[in-house]
């Protein structure tokens, strides 16, 4: 049920998404037309109206034309073949309970909810309320993997807050320390925080969830493993996130994968924050530049907050043209600078020029990103001054000097972290004609 569901939502996403691009496509086609149009008209061209109704570009737009059309045609019969049976589906439906409820005004909070990973949500839900066989002395262990940046904390931390999982278990622990090298239960214990605890349950189950990074020995996780069989009450699970495939191996049922969201599904998120209760039917240029924007932002959520803030600030197609601009800047200049485009999105990377504000110093000053990190809501008072918004409009009141840090993003949603950027200004003479 929970795969259907998931399944109506991704075709929704891919609809939304072929009907704008189709509605900004034909725009581009009617303007296009209407300038050769003008221009064919001139006395100065009174033979090249039919040579320039027909040229290349025009067919381009056509077959471009009926491309679309015919994925549109694909998207509403695959939703009509998905409705047919609605009627058995709903009865069915009828028959689980409730799990997740988004209310239609959702456009009002979008910042303030986990987009897109309800399926996630309950296939690790469903894991955890597993009951074990009897007499099984060993510990459920479930692995969520996935890139930097995909939700793997937020994602645990949703699953953590549901009521179904703190009636379950009695304490639920987090794991704070580092690969679990040198580990043992005693110091694994101490390095762990204590995220919920019920003690009006009768049955006494933990769960105890362990964030690394990458890779762990496995040596050292069937040897920590062990002695918590031998700890941990019956019916106690572990939760294991990392960025690396290979911890997969490591759990006890199938792994959950996290990926970054499809582009149909990434525009969907996008537009609820720019737009928000707003039609972008009604302001069709608009949307074609929200659309160009959002393929350049590599499906990042950080990226989509920052940048949807600064567009709602301004509603003009001039300034939207202009972030658009600079986003493309971005991406060539990571590749003048530094050979490619970072793929992680810990790595270091360029992210503005100051060279058209010094004009009159032979090199050009290049601000990269150095590192960055994550803090947790208890740090939230030690946050940088310096915000990535004043660095993408100029606003920034003195230019610091060596090393600084920047607040990219301050989540609204749990783990409720502050996204903090280590930076520093970078000069290099050889690449002074890249401003020019």
């Amino acid at each position: 049920m929970i795969d259907q569901a998931s399944t109506m939502r991704q075709q929704m996403f891919r609809g939304y998404y072929l009907l704008d691009a189709f509605r900004c496509r034909e725009r581009k086609t009617n303007d296009e037309e209407a300038s050769r149009f003008l221009f064919a008209q001139s006395d100065f061209n009174p033979a090249k109206r039919f040579r320039l109704l027909s040229s290349n570009t025009q067919i381009e737009s056509t077959v471009i034309g009926r491309e679309s059309s015919q994925k549109l045609k694909q998207v509403v019969i695959g939703l009509e073949n998905m409705v047919a049976d609605m009627k058995e589906f709903a009865m069915f439906l009828m028959s689980y309970p409730r799990m997740y409820r988004q209310p239609y005004g959702a456009y009002l909070f979008v910042d303030k909810y986990m987009f897109g990973r309800q399926m996630e949500r309950e296939q690790s839900i469903s894991v955890l309320l597993q009951a074990e066989p009897p007499g099984n002395g060993n510990v459920g262990v479930l692995t969520i993997v996935g890139p930097a940046r995909v939700g793997k904390s937020t994602l645990v931390d949703h699953v953590c807050n549901d009521e179904r999982v703190r009636n379950h278990f009695s304490l639920i622990l987090l794991y704070t320390g580092n690969n679990l090298q040198d580990e043992t239960m005693t110091t694994f214990r101490d390095h762990c925080v204590i995220k919920h605890q019920n003690i009006s349950l009768d049955e006494e189950k933990s769960l105890v969830v362990i964030e690394l990074l990458g890779d762990v020995d496995k040596g050292v996780w069937k040897k920590l493993l062990h002695s918590s069989e031998r700890c941990m009450p019956h019916g106690s699970k572990i939760i294991i996130t990392s960025r690396s495939e290979k911890v997969a191996s490591l759990g006890t049922t199938e792994a959950v994968r996290l990926n970054y969201l499809s582009k149909e599904a990434y525009w969907y998120f996008f537009r609820m924050l720019v737009f928000g209760s707003t039609d972008p039917e009604e302001q069709p240029k608009l949307t074609s530049i929200a659309m160009e924007i959002a393929l350049e932002m590599r499906e990042s959520f950080i990226y989509a907050y920052v940048v949807a803030a600064l567009l709602r600030e301004n509603f003009s197609a001039r300034f939207w043209c202009r972030v658009l601009r600079h986003l493309r800047e971005h991406r060539q200049k990571n590749i003048l600078l530094l050979g490619e485009y970072p793929a992680e999105e810990d790595q270091p990377r360029y992210i503005c020029s100051l060279a058209k504000r010094w004009r009159g110093s032979e090199y050009v000053n290049f601000l990269l990103r150095c590192s960055d990190y994550q803090n947790g809501p208890a740090s939230h008072s030690g946050i940088p001054r310096i915000k990535v918004m004043d660095l993408l409009s100029g606003t920034w009141s003195a230019i610091p000097r060596g090393k600084f840090e920047v607040l990219s993003w301050r989540s609204l949603i749990p783990p409720y972290y502050s996204y903090t950027t280590v930076c520093e200004f970078v000069r290099h003479e050889k690449y002074h004609s890249i401003d020019e």
